[in-house]
Formats: structure tokens, sequence, C-alpha cells
């Protein structure tokens, strides 16, 4: 069947069935694993096929040749002001709980009163499929967040639930003073992703659980207390990660980060220095540049980290903690070629290197499954959480044998880290990647998403930078380009709530505030790109109206 496009925008768009039960060799309800992940259609045409289905009970195959069953267009959503929703035809349930009002009480009452909550009118959400969310009102939004970069294959993808819903008939939990299956398969499915020297793994619940380990095992395999990190980094909020994580508003006036140095932060926009061919990443700052051969930023933010080495630390460290590119900072990339000289000056010092992999992995930045290889370097520990689980909660530490065999000096233990339910879904999570060509999705769709925002940074003056690589994105607002001055708080509040109103989430961050993060689930599609392009441009162009009548 051929379909011709009218409109970049007014598209007409196939969903798609997956039938992960029939996969597997079982029946199963095929109207509740109807998924929304829709099939781009190019401009001039797309032809639409069904594929078989593979009953044999074997692990799926690539999904050009198997699982995938096509089927009619469904009605658009459409808001008001607004483009048109791509369209879906999942069908979410009718919510019937608490209400909206009741819960909100609830929240302010009885819950966490640190826990900020988006936007001023916050979403209450009911139900998800794939990239697409549902509040309790049955108003469907495009997830550009992924659950702050942790849904990395779709909310509730019917393999991975799949998957779960068998390792719960079967077993939920024993923790691991005894054997079960789930753990060894899934340590061999993880660890084939890995270079081969990091061949241990810790299994723990999150990131934060992850980095604090690794730390300590840094401490421990180097008989060394100092540890490094840059400024603007976040690796968690536990007491021990507070300073490692150096961002002023996540830390309490209590003593915190015994051992802990920061260094400059390297970023190429709002750093001391930067150019206009510093960082791996489709779209660069528009920051001049005098660079004639290598970037001088990389030496000069070197130099900042061998000046901290040579006078805060003593003479020998623990190790140096970094991400490939910032998160919660605000998605900030460094100068290329910069970790591997940091790399080199760290284990000049006695120390080992530990790649916070936390959000940047599982394929996320396209080009490579971990964000350390994006850099050309090889850790010695790597932590990793959020995306490995798809949202279930899991997370680990890998590292070499000589570095684990120091934590045998102890007894360790985590009660739920590794138990059967993750283990399931995260060997899950590892076959949809693999057989649904997620990384290289993330690198096509992200290039995309990345050179149509980077058009926006041209036409407004508030946005500063777009920055990123695959689908880990970044852009920067700022009140001034010159000055690099941040938005207003209160104006980035009416970008974001526009955005919010027209169906699209997106995450904020930046130590300001001043960053949208844009971080969706890996199986988003051009149409969405171009549906997420067209809600910010008309957001920023009601902005441009507010402004001008002030």
């Amino acid at each position: 069947m051929i379909v011709k496009m009218q409109s970049s925008y007014m598209r007409l768009r196939l969903c798609q069935r997956f039938l992960p039960g029939l996969i597997r060799g079982r029946s199963t309800d095929i109207g509740r694993n109807i998924a929304c992940r829709s099939l781009s259609l190019s401009s001039e045409n797309a032809q639409a096929s069904s594929s078989g289905v593979n009953t044999s009970g074997e692990r799926p195959q690539n999904e050009s040749t198997q699982r995938r069953t096509l089927h009619g267009v469904a009605k658009q959503q459409i808001l008001a002001d607004g483009p048109e929703l791509p369209t879906c035809d999942f069908q979410p349930n009718k919510y019937e709980g608490i209400s909206y009002e009741e819960a909100k009480q609830v929240r302010s009452e009885s819950i966490n009163p640190a826990l900020f909550t988006y936007y001023r009118n916050p979403v209450m959400l009911h139900q998800g499929k794939m990239q697409w969310l549902w509040d309790v009102e049955g108003k469907r939004y495009l997830d550009l967040f992924g659950g702050i970069v942790t849904v990395s294959v779709g909310h509730c993808h019917p393999y991975v639930t799949d998957a779960l819903v068998k390792q719960a008939h079967n077993l939920w939990h024993t923790t691991n003073i005894y054997m079960h299956p789930a753990i060894h398969q899934y340590a061999k499915d993880l660890r084939a992703k890995l270079p081969e020297h990091l061949n241990v793994i810790y299994f723990v619940n999150s990131g934060t659980d992850a980095n604090d380990m690794a730390m300590q095992m840094a401490r421990m395999h180097t008989g060394s207390y100092d540890v490094i990190s840059f400024r603007n980094a976040y690796h968690g909020a536990s007491p021990n990660l507070l300073g490692l994580t150096a961002m002023s508003s996540w830390i309490y006036p209590t003593p915190f980060g015994f051992g802990i140095r920061n260094t400059m932060n390297p970023d190429v926009y709002r750093g001391l220095w930067g150019g206009k061919n510093c960082r791996d990443s489709p779209v660069q700052t528009n920051r001049d540049c005098d660079c004639t051969g290598e970037c001088m930023a990389k030496d000069l933010y070197l130099e900042q980290y061998a000046d901290v080495l040579r006078y805060s630390t003593a003479k020998k460290i623990a190790g140096f903690f970094a991400e490939g590119i910032q998160g919660v900072g605000g998605t900030v990339q460094y100068p290329r070629g910069l970790l591997a000289e940091m790399y080199k000056l760290t284990r000049e010092k006695g120390g080992v290197c530990i790649s916070d992999e936390v959000q940047t992995g599982f394929g996320r930045l396209g080009s490579h499954f971990w964000g350390f290889e994006s850099h050309g370097v090889m850790p010695d520990i790597v932590t990793m959480a959020k995306g490995i689980g798809n949202g279930f909660p899991l997370g680990a530490v890998v590292t070499t044998t000589e570095i684990a065999a120091t934590m045998k000096e102890a007894l360790h233990f985590n009660t739920y880290g590794g138990n059967p339910l993750s283990c399931a879904v995260g060997s899950a999570v590892l076959e949809v990647i693999e057989n649904e060509g997620l990384q290289a999705n993330s690198e096509n769709v992200g290039t995309h998403l990345l050179l149509e925002l980077a058009k926006l940074r041209d036409e407004f003056e508030v946005v500063g930078d777009v920055r990123g690589k695959g689908l880990m994105i970044g852009m920067e607002m700022v009140a001034d380009k010159e000055t690099r001055a941040p938005l207003p708080a209160d104006e980035m509040l009416d970008i974001w709530e526009d955005t919010k109103e027209m169906g699209l989430l997106i995450g904020k961050g930046g130590f300001y505030g001043q960053v949208f993060r844009i971080k969706p689930p890996m199986c988003i599609t051009k149409d969405d790109a171009d549906f997420t392009v067209a809600v910010i441009r008309q957001a920023l162009l009601r902005h441009r109206d507010r402004q001008a009548k002030k």
C-alpha cells in the first residue's frame, strides 16, 4: 500500500502491533499489546507490509523480518493552536483512581516535601505505551524525557512486559544467597556488551547505589581516598556522593564531600574556553574560535585538572568520575580528546577511571553503545542504571577482576540487587535494543532532531545553544546571546508550560535551570521529532509575542 503525504506535520501514519507472546511460542491477547511506535512515512511515500511471526520460541529476530504487524490509521489528537500530534491507535484504560485534587493534597501533606513537581499545573499521568503517555483526563502526550532518561525502549514495551510477567509467575525473590537462572543469564548478556577486561558485575538498584559502590571500590583498590569529579556534575544524592555531585542546589548545609575534589567544568559553550569545533556533536557552539589545529580549550581545561592534582590532593589519588555527557548538568559536552588526557593524568597519580553511564549508556548516543566509547577511553569501572531496566529498578557496577578482588576483604551484599524480576527485565531490554535497531535509531532520529533544533537557534534570540549526540539533547535558553546570561526562570516556565499544553513533555536542567533536556525513549520516529520541533517553535513564537507586548 502506498500512502502519499500532504504536509510535514499533518501526516498519515501507521502504528504497529508487537506480538511478544506469539514470538515466544505462547498465545496472548493481541489487543493488549498494541504498541504506538509509529513507522515514519517518507515525504514522498511509504510502503507498509506485514511480516511473519516467529512461533519457534527463539529470541526475537531483527525487526525488519520479525515481530511486526501493521494496521490502520487512527484518529489524530488535535490540540488548540498547536501542531497535530502524530497518530496512535492505542486506547488507554479509563482512569478510576484517586482524584487529581485529592492526589495534590496527599502530595502536599504526606510525600517528601523536597520532591519538586514539573510544571505550574502538574500532569497526573495514568498510562504509557512506547513513546506516549496519557493523563487521568485521557489527554495524550509525546514523552521526550523518558522518566528522566530512564525509559529506554518504550513505556510498557510489550516484549519487556512479557518477560517481566513470565518471571513474576515463576519467582519474584530469593536474594542471591541462592542461585537463580535470571541473574546468571543477564550477567552473561550484559558482559557481552562491554570490553573484555570489564568482566565482574555487581547488581544494585539505582545509579546512586552504583556510584556509591564505585567510589568505595576505587578507594579500596588504590588504598587512597581522594576522588575528583567535574563541577556541575551529578552522580547521585546520597550523603556519600554529595560533593561528587557538585551542584549547590543538591547540597544540604551539613558536612559533606570528605576526600572529594572538583575540577573546572569543561563547558565549551558557557565555560571560560570553547569554540566552534570543540565537541562531538552535529551542532557546534556559535562562539568565536582561534584554533588552527588541536582544540586549545582542551589543553586549558586539562591544565585546570592538573592544577587540582598538583595542589589539592595527596601524592596518590583513588579515582576520577565523569559522565560521557553531563545529564542533570544540562547536556554539557567536553572538548574532544579531553577525557583521554584526564584519564592519563589520573592513572599517573595512581587512580582509577570511573565512567558514569547512568544516562549515556545503552545506545542512547547512537554512534556507540557506551558514552566512554565516544571519547576513545577505557575505564576501570563503569556504573549504569536508568535505561538499563526501562524504568524497572536496576543498576550495576562493572569492573575488572583485580579491582573486584579487593572487595572480598569484607562481606558485601545487596538484598534486591540482581533479583529475578529485574534481571529478566534487563535481558529483555538488551534484546529489544539489538533487535529493533534502537542504537541506530538514536543516531538517525537524534541527528535529524539536533539539526532541526539548531535552526531554532538561528531564528530565536532566546535560544543560545543546541547540543548533544544521538537522543541526548540539550537546548540552552538565554536572555542575551552575547553574554549568555540565562533566560529568567519565569520565561523558561512560560515556554515549558506551553509545550506541555501542546502535548509535548520535555525536561529541564542545568545549574540555572536554563536548559531544556530532550532525552526520549529510543523508539521515537522522525515524525515525532518534527512534531517536537514544531511545538517548541510555536512555544518560542508565543514567548516572542508576550515579550513584545511588555
